[in-house]
């Protein structure tokens, strides 16, 4: 039977002021099966060592699982490889293991992070935890059956504490993060903006001087919800009609870029394709159009361009979040649709030349084209969807 579950993954860190490195690192793994790992590791201190054992803790649990080790012995191996700092009598770097077995049960294990904050049906959820000592080393564990809605916040202890002063800010909680958290979960954000929510706090209580590498991680579980998206038409016009029907026999919602391929759909569903004139003011992304049977319609490279531009800043800092998340021009839907709305994206990518674009004083090219949907798919993958990229 089909999982209708899947996991939205979201993180985002603040470096420590004067740094240029995080000691903070979060990995993702997929196993064969399709589970997932994700591991938040936060290096001791600040700067470069902290970031080289962050990174190479969260790698190395991530890889090992991915590989088929149980979560005890990645937790065993890589407890017994980490120094122990003589003077404090603390761990180099500490983690927190979410191991998501199918989207049907999640394994949680806990090492000297703050304690994992859960949402369940909107409320917080005392989830059970069981101490175990592995390697001399108290670590908390969990398994929890999973539900739709089911939220998972995870952090390094940058986001309890949070303050402008030099001393840490015991004003600043777990238990009011908590909260925090569960009263923006109500709203309906994904993931990712989640994450930045409690990342954006945690910086004004820092007056925007983080005194320690902050990152939160947030999993989300939620039904599966499908998108298509078909972007430029086919380079054999003989094959117009298979990636039509393909396109339109794909449950989910229908989005098509480009003015070419606008013009094919509308022949082969017989269709007339109505351009709407007015647009977003001030906005340089052309109009969409409409098209019965579709549920969106827009130009093709210049907005393809801008929904790229977009997903790679969603992954880096999300600065561009509000301009799209509230804007309703043609690259601002798409990005709605595909970041916030589609779990499982089918790309259908045309390799058709488009004469217009061919000019040495254009550089919309063909190979700008396939770049900007490889990319896409590949930025897609990274927030954690489901990514099917068709070629014609």
């Amino acid at each position: 039977m089909r999982n209708e579950l899947c996991a939205e993954i979201g993180y985002r860190s603040l470096l420590h002021t004067g740094e240029q490195l995080c000691g903070d690192h979060v990995d993702i793994a997929v196993q064969e099966d399709g589970s997932q790992v994700i591991v938040l590791a936060d290096g001791l201190g600040s700067g470069v060592k902290a970031s080289i054992l962050s990174t190479l803790t969260s790698k190395i649990i991530s890889t090992m699982m991915a590989a088929g080790m149980s979560i005890d012995e990645c937790v065993s191996t890589i407890i017994s490889t980490l120094p122990v700092c003589s003077e404090r009598n603390v761990a180099y770097c500490t983690f927190t293991i979410i191991h998501l077995i199918r989207n049907q049960v999640a394994e949680v294990m806990q090492y000297d992070n703050p304690l994992m904050i859960m949402i369940r049906d909107g409320e917080l959820y005392d989830y059970p935890k069981k101490e175990r000592m592995i390697e001399d080393k108290k670590i908390i564990s969990s398994t929890i059956r999973l539900k739709e809605g089911d939220i998972f916040i995870t952090m390094s202890d940058g986001c309890p504490y949070a303050g402008s002063e030099a001393e840490l800010n015991y004003d600043w909680k777990l238990e009011d993060i908590a909260e925090f958290m569960q009263q923006m979960s109500v709203v309906g954000y994904t993931a990712k903006g989640l994450c930045s929510l409690l990342i954006d706090e945690c910086n004004r209580l820092y007056d925007g001087k983080p005194g320690d590498d902050t990152t939160a991680c947030v999993v989300k579980i939620r039904e599966r919800v499908p998108m298509n998206i078909m972007f430029g038409p086919p380079s054999d016009r003989d094959d117009c009609s298979r990636m039509m029907s393909l396109f339109f026999s794909k449950e989910g919602k229908h989005i098509i870029s480009g003015g070419t391929t606008a013009a094919i759909a509308a022949d082969w569903l017989q269709k007339p394709l109505n351009i709407v004139n007015q647009n977003e003011q001030g906005s340089d992304i052309p109009p969409i159009a409409e098209l019965e049977g579709v549920d969106l319609v827009t130009e093709g490279v210049i907005t393809m361009n801008r929904v790229l531009e977009n997903a790679e800043d969603y992954l880096d800092k999300n600065e561009n979040f509000d301009r799209w998340n509230l804007g309703h021009d043609g690259a601002s839907r798409i990005c709605q649709m595909l970041f916030e709305e589609g779990t499982d994206i089918n790309f259908f990518v045309g390799r058709a030349k488009n004469p217009a674009h061919q000019s040495a004083d254009n550089p919309m090219n063909f190979s700008v084209k396939m770049s900007i949907a490889d990319s896409l798919a590949e930025c897609l993958k990274k927030m954690g969807k489901q990514v099917k990229v068709n070629y014609f």
